[in-house]
């Protein structure tokens, strides 16, 4: 028995040659196979020029290409790249002089000075919560409370109290301390703190007037060191959604209402996961007003030290 509806006759539909369609994908694009003893260049050249293997190879020459220009690759990173053990990778590149600014949040600050001085971080929050001891090293808020006070009495940035700190201390694990080798190659580190979110404001050394103060005072740093992505200057943020994207976007409209022409500036937002945020003031803003903008999804202890090979790999060649 037919079925009692009707179907649609297909008997006029028109077609085409796929010799005249628009392909996303074409076999020039394919991956290459990788030999064995090749360079780590070669390697990056194998990837797909497709999606992200493309975006990979474009971040990486873009970033070679600013510094070759003299022009600023900024980098603002959330706490998390250190807790995935990449601080190294991190602190050569300032080295190299390829990082010329680096931004944290307080919690950037807090895992830092606890690396660089007892080579440990990131406590069991659960247990802390039960026991409510969560957050209360004492040693921690000291140090960085106090750096907060002597950045406000002394006229001096937040992240820079605190590696001058780090190395007039001589920290037993100074040699992995973000802090410690911004402030020895002179590479401007700023700490964007945001009050109540971080475990040493919950100490009585905690003074919201000299945190706030020395943040300030971070923000305007940070301005000044991005006049450099103008001409074609690469920002990236790592890990960071919510504060410093948006400490980012203040700073990029900051600068274009002082004359700073950004057209040519390139953002990178660098995650595990792509959040609203990050992808808007990085990415979309930075589209907007006439740069490119690029979305990399993936672990930190993998992209970053990809991205960070591949840069030094080109700079040599070239």
């Amino acid at each position: 028995m037919p079925s009692k509806y009707p179907r649609i006759d297909l008997a006029d539909i028109k077609t085409i040659s796929i010799t005249d369609r628009k392909s996303k994908v074409n076999l020039k694009d394919f991956a290459a196979t990788y030999n064995a003893g090749d360079t780590f260049g070669a390697f990056i050249d194998t990837l797909p020029d497709i999606l992200a293997g493309r975006w990979v190879r474009d971040i990486i020459d873009r970033i070679c290409i600013a510094r070759h220009n003299d022009r600023a690759c900024a980098v603002a990173m959330g706490a998390h790249v250190i807790k995935c053990g990449l601080s190294p990778i991190i602190i050569d590149l300032m080295r190299r002089g390829i990082i010329t600014s680096l931004s944290m949040n307080g919690a950037g600050a807090i895992h830092d000075t606890e690396m660089a001085f007892w080579g440990e971080t990131s406590e069991d929050v659960v247990d802390g919560m039960h026991s409510g001891l969560f957050g209360m090293a004492r040693e921690t808020a000291d140090f960085v409370n106090g750096c907060a006070v002597v950045a406000r009495d002394q006229g001096l940035g937040f992240g820079e109290a605190l590696g001058k700190a780090v190395v007039e201390a001589d920290a037993a694990h100074r040699d992995v301390s973000l802090l410690a080798a911004a402030y020895d190659y002179s590479v401007p580190l700023t700490i964007h703190a945001c009050i109540g979110c971080d475990i040493v404001h919950m100490r009585p050394t905690a003074v919201g007037a000299a945190i706030g103060e020395a943040s300030l005072a971070d923000y305007r740093i940070l301005t000044q060191a991005l006049r450099g992505l103008a001409g074609g200057g690469v920002l990236m943020n790592i890990g960071s959604a919510v504060v410093l994207p948006e400490v980012l976007l203040k700073a990029l409209t900051t600068l274009i209402d002082l004359g700073c022409d950004l057209k040519n500036m390139v953002g990178v937002n660098r995650d595990f996961v792509q959040h609203y945020r990050s992808n808007q003031q990085v990415v979309s803003r930075v589209r907007e007003i006439g740069g490119e903008g690029f979305a990399l999804t993936g672990h930190h202890e993998l992209l970053i030290p990809l991205i960070a090979a591949g840069v030094i790999e080109r700079m040599a060649e070239s």
